[in-house]
Parts: structure tokens; C-alpha cells; sequence
């Protein structure tokens, strides 16, 4: 059942991120776009050329500001990082337990009592 929740909510989230695959794309593009105009800023010496890049600046700032949506499909895409990890390691987990030594057990009961 849990793993059944699981991909439910993996599907979901896969859902969502590919939903927003295009904000993010551009939410991405666009804070690299303000890095870029804040670095032509602090090397511009004119003042018509600073206020030329505050301009270009505050546009791609609103267009960054439009995509912030785009948040929800980088929660998504952790969402799917924290299921692949949950799934990977129940299975490793039920793998472990059906081990074939058969001193498994005694180690760990042994190291429970040493604490």
C-alpha cells in the first residue's frame, strides 16, 4: 500500500513538474539575465548607461516575477528526489533483512545492549 502511495504521489509530482517545466525554464533564464545586468551595471561609468540597465534590469525582473509559480515545479521535482530515495531504499531495506547471514540479527541485538 505504501508503495502504491508512493507512485501516486510520484506521478503527481512528475505531473506538475512537466507542467511547469516552461516557467521554470524561464524563471531559470531570467534570474541568469539579472546576474548579467547587475554586472553591466557595476561596469558602467555613464550614468545614461546606468540607467539604461536599471530599465532592461526591471524588465526581466517582472518577467522573473510573472514565472515565480515556477516554485512549485522545483517542490515537485524534490518531491520526486524524495520518493526515488524512499522507494530505493525500501527495497534495499527488504533486501537487507532477507540477508543470509544469520549472525545479522545477534550484531545488531548485541549492539543494542552495548548502548
Amino acid at each position: 500500500m505504501k508503495k502504491f502511495l508512493l507512485f501516486l504521489a510520484g506521478l503527481t509530482a512528475l505531473g506538475l513538474l512537466l507542467a511547469n517545466l516552461g516557467p521554470m525554464i524561464l524563471l531559470g533564464a531570467s534570474v541568469w539575465l539579472l546576474y548579467i545586468v547587475f554586472k553591466q551595471f557595476v561596469k558602467s561609468d555613464s550614468t545614461a548607461g546606468k540607467i539604461g540597465w536599471i530599465v532592461v534590469g526591471l524588465i526581466v525582473l517582472s518577467i522573473a516575477v510573472s514565472n515565480v509559480y515556477a516554485v512549485v515545479g522545483v517542490a515537485a521535482a524534490y518531491v520526486l528526489y524524495w520518493i526515488y530515495k524512499n522507494w530505493t531504499s525500501r527495497t534495499q531495506d527488504s533486501a537487507s533483512e532477507k540477508g543470509d547471514d544469520p549472525f545479522t540479527n545477534f550484531e545488531r541485538e548485541w549492539a543494542d545492549l552495548n548502548k
